[in-house]
């Protein structure tokens, strides 16, 4: 851990998901994909870690399959909109890593596609990165679902894990003597 460097996490209330279908042609006539959307209940939740406060909104879990075959053409994504601040009145915060987890009716890590138990993202736009004091950030989420909790519904929980740096913010203010002196020019 960097000088500075802060871990928080925060696990999210009870989570539920529940799917609707929507069929969507995505695709050349010969191929029709059908895109199936989970409702990710509490859609919103609101977050809090050190220093950074936020909320979670819009959480959904997309995937999209092929309707003739039922062949996975893209797998289960967590989908929705990360917005933080910084609740100090005196630091910065420099957005490094952030973590997701997704935790079973045990409290256990399930595992995602590639058996990772967490799916690293970073903090993409130019200059979101940086919170000032009360400045805002949002962060677009599109990331990896363990299939498996859309079968066996055993997801409860969700544990987001943010690495920040924090630095003091100040301002300075800096006075020196001027002087107009006599107009010159042409005449």
């Amino acid at each position: 851990m960097l000088d500075g460097e802060r871990r928080g996490w925060v696990a999210t209330p009870a989570v539920s998901v529940e799917a609707f279908s929507g069929g969507q042609r995505l695709a050349p006539a010969s191929v029709a994909l059908e895109g199936t959307t989970y409702a990710v209940t509490p859609a919103a939740v609101e977050v809090h870690a050190g220093i950074i406060a936020g909320e979670i909104t819009g959480m959904r879990v997309v995937q999209r399959v092929e309707r003739s075959s039922d062949r996975l053409i893209s797998p289960p994504r967590l989908m929705g909109a990360l917005r933080l601040w910084s609740s100090s009145e005196t630091h910065s915060v420099r957005l490094v890593v952030a973590k997701i987890q997704y935790l079973d009716d045990q409290s256990r890590p399930m595992k995602l596609e590639d058996s990772r138990i967490e799916e690293t993202f970073r903090f993409a736009t130019y200059g979101s990165e940086w919170l000032d004091p009360g400045q805002k950030a949002i962060q677009a989420l599109n990331v990896a679902f363990p299939a498996e909790a859309l079968t066996a519904r055993r997801l409860t929980r969700l544990r987001l894990e943010i690495g920040y740096v924090s630095s003091p913010y100040r301002e300075e203010m800096f006075s020196f003597n001027v002087s107009i002196g006599n107009p010159q020019g042409e005449r």
